[in-house]
This record gives C-alpha cells, sequence and structure tokens, in this order.
C-alpha cells in the first residue's frame, strides 16, 4: 500500500480518507461558500451567510457559516483590526515585495492553501507558483491541513530549482520551523503577507481561481484519486496549453523553461 501511494504520488492519510466527517447538508454548503468565497472572498461571515440564505431560500445561522468556514481554512480578505492572534510563537517576517519589479524566473515563488470539494467530502490544495511565469512549480493534496503535506510540495519544487525570495501568508503550516528552516537552509529570503492582505499574493489567488472555475467546479470530482488524477492533467493543461495574456499569451511552461 505503501508504494502504491508513493507511485500515484499520494499522502498515505489521504489513501484513508473518509467522506464521512460532514454531513451531506452541510457539504452542500461547504461548497456553496467556496464558490461564494472565490468569487467575493471580501465577504464576511454575515454578508456570505445572507447570500446563502437567499441562494437557498432559507434560513442559515451565522454560527454555521463561521464553522465551516474555519473548518475549510478560509476567512474574509479586507483590512481590518486584529481580532485573532494567530500564532503568536512564529518567528515575524516582513513583506518584502513591495514595489519591487518582478522581471525574471524564480526571482519569487509563492505558495498558498485552498479547498477542493469533492461530491463526498473535500481535500486541501497547495500550491508553489512562479510569479514571472505563473508556472505551477508542485503541488499536493491532503486531507488534512497538516504542515506535511506543504513541506512535500516544497521539496518537490526545490528539486527544480530555487527563488530568491519566497512569499506566503501567515498560516501556521508556512510559518512553522520546519518550513521556514527548510527555507533558510537553501538561504532563500523570506516574505509573508500582511493579515488580511490579498493582493500580497495576488498570483496565487487567481490561480485558485482558474483551477476552481475551469476544472474543479466542472468536473464535481467523486474520489481521492480521480481528484488528483484530474488535477494533475488541468496542471499540465496550464502550465503547458493554456495562454495567458499577461504573458503576451503565451504558456507558463514557455516562459519559465525558456
Amino acid at each position: 500500500m505503501v508504494r502504491q501511494c508513493e507511485l500515484l504520488g499520494l499522502p498515505r492519510s489521504s489513501y484513508y480518507y473518509s467522506p464521512g466527517q460532514e454531513s451531506a447538508e452541510n457539504l452542500k454548503l461547504m461548497r456553496m461558500i467556496d464558490e461564494e468565497y472565490t468569487r467575493a472572498p471580501f465577504y464576511g461571515v454575515r454578508r456570505l451567510t445572507e447570500r446563502l440564505r437567499r441562494l437557498l431560500g432559507e434560513k442559515i445561522n451565522h454560527k454555521r457559516v463561521h464553522r465551516l468556514m474555519r473548518l475549510m481554512g478560509i476567512s474574509a480578505i479586507y483590512p481590518k483590526k486584529r481580532l485573532s492572534q494567530g500564532n503568536k510563537n512564529h518567528r515575524k517576517y516582513p513583506y518584502l515585495l513591495g514595489g519591487v519589479r518582478i522581471e525574471r524566473v524564480n526571482q519569487v515563488w509563492s505558495t498558498d492553501i485552498t479547498y477542493i470539494p469533492m461530491a463526498s467530502g473535500y481535500l486541501y490544495l497547495v500550491a508553489i507558483l512562479d510569479w514571472y511565469s505563473r508556472y505551477v512549480i508542485s503541488w499536493e493534496l491532503s486531507n488534512t491541513l497538516e504542515t506535511g503535506f506543504c513541506l512535500i510540495a516544497l521539496e518537490r519544487a526545490l528539486e527544480q530549482g530555487k527563488p530568491e525570495i519566497f512569499n506566503s501568508d501567515q498560516g501556521v503550516q508556512f510559518t512553522s520551523d520546519d518550513f521556514t528552516g527548510r527555507l533558510a537552509q537553501e538561504d532563500i529570503r523570506i516574505s509573508m503577507d500582511g493579515r488580511g492582505r490579498v493582493f500580497d499574493n495576488i498570483f496565487v489567488e487567481r490561480l485558485w481561481r482558474s483551477v476552481k472555475y475551469e476544472d474543479v467546479y466542472l468536473k464535481q470530482y467523486e474520489s481521492v484519486r480521480e481528484t488528483q488524477s484530474g488535477l494533475a492533467e488541468y496542471f499540465l493543461f496550464y502550465n503547458g496549453e493554456r495562454l495567458h495574456q499577461a504573458l503576451k499569451y503565451r504558456t507558463p511552461s514557455e516562459v519559465y523553461c525558456a
């Protein structure tokens, strides 16, 4: 079983995935939350709750929406007071990219995690992206938000090269000693977004919209294996065939591998 997971590129935890963590009703609601959040990430809990009430034509408790959003690992993105303290123990890294011109491949990489709905469950997806070329260097799926799958994606990316600057948000996965320590071993400068500032990592946010509207929402994957296979096919298309206007109608692969 271990060897089969290695051949498929799946963490063993994903193979043993059980879809029974939430009711079918909550899974449907989580999918709707994900779609609305992808469309309008600035919606807070109450505004998102009201939007869901209108779509469903029924009452929904905002506390329920808040709990599901936390489970999904998302929150509204807008300037606000620091109401949550996050991980106080991690080292604070500044945002290094303000006013920086992105002029070459491997100048800046960035990463983020997003929620991936399935027909009867959900997964989390992490990706590492080159800013200049929009090339997806590596990605990984997991059924938990533990740091391990992010480290796997990082190791796969470092096998292909390394950036001058690595940018992320302040999530516990990316502020962990394991993750930042691995970057430090490679003498990579670490940059972290300000809390609630979506535009600090805008290229990954755009990637998530493409992944979901062009693949995940259309396919409605049934299983972990199907999701893994489908996303692998999509990222091959995204890197090798999808033309980007910002790249003068070239593909990410054409720019990254030039």
